[in-house]
């Protein structure tokens, strides 16, 4: 594949492999489409835009069209019912603006920004990949987040496309510590979807971790540490300056902030201090309880003991990958972004059919797939059943099919 582009600007060659991709995906969703049947937004056998308008994309909708409730929506018992305030703002206001200027649809305008976001999501990527890789390695890696199982997400209208993009140019910038600069793509990283805690999280490791490596009883040569950088630069034994250490102290505590942004504002229009949360637990049934889903849904899969018993094999199969030398070759940065993340999804997810899409943050890990082998064969087979996976995600979780009780698993 690499030999066959390496003619073409790195660009040219990312931009044309995502939207081979896109394409592929597109074609799920159209076949996809064939066979749906009833469903509560459309008739039968919708065409692809309609088709792709469903689920949440129906909340960004409404946030772009009718904004978000001044007062929580409640039944007769007076529990908050499902509302806007669970979708982030940044998404739904940028379709706001592109519909204005441009007499687009709603769903069309967001539609448009969530394909464009993904296209400059995968750029990104790239450019985040080839400081840990070879140009070769780095686009394999790319392939491999363009065509991950969930990845037709980044086609549909959701903000995943918008976190993804803003999520990959913070990293990008961290990496190459230009710290001030990464502030505003942190705080609307924060304002796109729930990220901001487990980068902030990251960051403050990461400050602890650099304040550490600066002194000199812990100081040691630079020596790069990743295949394909051979940059003293981006080696973990590279010392931070004075002047770095403030910036990258400062970005933790705007990221911080930037975490809690979006629960704020909730409450400040809405007067309740628990606006968002509430909210967001509607659609899990149930008040948050740290760690606890993990285990009630062990359980129910696996039976009373090994169920119990299974989050702690999740954690170790995990902590084993990030001890693998494929993994370790990604750098402090994106190690700690990924244990982070997967520690709040822990912490503050309640595991169902979604989790699959929530783990799409995750896409450093990539990277680190394309290192096990440079085996073409071995590298074309992991896209080839990625593409697979995205049959098995369209048509079981984005298509409707109603469930003996009623609804349908959420993609």
């Amino acid at each position: 594949m690499a030999a066959r582009l390496a003619g073409w600007p790195w660009w040219a060659q990312v931009a044309g492999l995502y939207a081979a991709a896109r394409f592929i995906s597109a074609c799920i969703f159209m076949a996809a489409a064939l066979h749906q049947g009833p469903n509560p937004w459309f008739p039968a056998k919708p065409d692809y835009w309609s088709f792709i308008n469903i689920w949440d994309a129906r909340w960004y909708g409404e946030a772009l069209q009718n904004g978000y409730p001044d007062v929580l929506p409640t039944d007769g018992a007076g529990n908050v019912q499902e509302n806007a305030w669970a979708f982030y703002a940044l998404f739904p206001m940028l379709g706001r603006v592109v519909a204005g200027l441009t007499g687009m649809t709603p769903a069309f305008a967001l539609t448009l920004i969530a394909m464009l976001c993904g296209l400059g999501a995968a750029l990104v990527i790239y450019r985040l990949f080839r400081l840990r890789a070879t140009p070769g390695a780095a686009l394999w890696g790319t392939v491999l987040v363009s065509t991950f199982p969930v990845s037709p997400v980044l086609q549909v209208p959701y903000a995943e496309s918008l976190n993804l993009l803003l999520l990959s140019t913070a990293l990008l910038l961290v990496m190459e510590r230009r710290y001030l600069w990464a502030m505003p793509a942190v705080v609307l990283m924060c304002l796109s979807r729930p990220t901001g805690v487990p980068f902030a999280a990251m960051l403050g490791m990461l400050f602890l971790f650099r304040v550490w490596r600066r002194h000199p009883r812990t100081r040691r040569p630079a020596l790069g540490d990743g295949p394909g950088t051979g940059a003293a630069e981006w080696s973990l034994a590279a010392t931070h300056s004075r002047t770095e250490l403030w910036s990258l102290g400062g970005l933790t505590a705007v990221s911080g902030i930037g975490a809690l942004a979006w629960p704020v504002i909730a409450w400040y229009v809405t007067g309740d201090l628990q606006a968002y949360t509430k909210t967001e637990t509607v659609w899990r049934g149930e008040e948050l309880v740290a760690l606890k889903p993990w285990f009630d849904t062990g359980i129910l899969l696996f039976g009373p003991v090994i169920g119990v018993l299974a989050p702690f094999a999740f954690v170790a199969l995990f902590a084993a990958a990030m001890m693998s030398r494929p993994v370790r070759a990604l750098g402090a940065e994106l190690r700690l972004w990924c244990v982070c993340y997967l520690g709040y999804l822990l912490v503050f997810l309640h595991p169902q059919t979604s989790t699959f899409r929530m783990l799409l943050p995750l896409f450093p890990l990539a990277l680190g797939a394309a290192f096990i082998s440079r085996s073409r064969a071995y590298r074309g087979t992991l896209v080839i059943m990625f593409l697979l996976l995205q049959m098995v995600w369209i048509v079981w979780l984005w298509a409707w099919a109603p469930l003996p009780g009623g609804g349908d698993y959420p993609p």
